[in-house]
């Protein structure tokens, strides 16, 4: 075993206290998708998107990695092979508890973006449409976000990832988000033994030849100590 790719989402950091799509009385509650994680959405009222997002950031910036993340950046540490992290998750929790391979596939919210040139650079606490670009001196700054309807990154990077692993992982995801709910089919097709870990069966869970049922903060530790013991 020479290769782990791991997929995670929303559910490893909701342990952390960063609320889901579904959780009630939370950030999403409050409002709908299509207003706050669409490119129309934006256009139609920018002001809603920026103070969604800034509120968000002060919630990401407040958050404590939990044991799911330790252990994966305690994997990547002491693996033998290599450990791929690819997160569905704009937080920055993986990076904070240690993880160095990261790709954030869905952007992060500690990024912003110019819709005009496409330059990148670390977003303030808060955002607003008067914000420049340091490049271009445009006010075109959006949030470094993959919203509904965009083309996520790295893809062209993550399937070449996904076709070469030993061994494939999601963790805390809903299987309902696409092409991150077809990365199992992919890896399995490419020979990767696959394992889910999640507090209830993902919309794929019949994919994977492994699954392992409960909260990231108990099952992952556990997990990566056998992978580290070689069983």
């Amino acid at each position: 075993m020479e290769k782990i790719v791991i997929l995670t989402g929303a559910g490893i950091s909701a342990e952390s206290g960063l609320g889901t799509f579904r959780d009630e009385g939370g950030l999403w509650a409050q409002h709908r998708i299509e207003d706050v994680a669409t490119p129309e959405g934006f256009a139609r009222n920018p002001a809603l998107v920026y103070n969604f997002y800034n509120a968000r950031r002060a919630q990401a910036r407040e958050a404590i990695p939990n044991a799911a993340h330790g252990a994966l950046a305690q994997l990547e540490r002491d693996f033998q092979g290599e450990v791929l992290i690819i997160t569905q998750n704009v937080d920055c929790l993986h990076e904070a508890a240690g993880s160095r391979n990261v790709l954030h596939m869905h952007g992060f919210l500690e990024g912003a973006l110019c819709a005009a040139c496409n330059h990148r650079w670390e977003a303030p606490l808060v955002m607003k449409g008067a914000d420049q670009c340091p490049r271009c001196l445009q006010t075109a700054t959006r949030p470094d976000i993959v919203w509904f309807g965009e083309m996520p990154y790295y893809m062209e990077e993550i399937w070449d990832h996904l076709r070469s692993a030993d061994v494939f992982a999601a963790i805390g995801t809903s299987g309902n988000v696409y092409p991150a709910a077809a990365f199992v089919q992919d890896a399995d097709r490419a020979g990767a033994h696959t394992v889910e870990l999640n507090l209830e069966p993902s919309a794929v869970v019949s994919d994977f030849a492994e699954v392992r049922a409960g909260k990231a903060s108990e099952t992952v530790p556990v997990w990566v100590e056998e992978l580290l013991k070689g069983r």
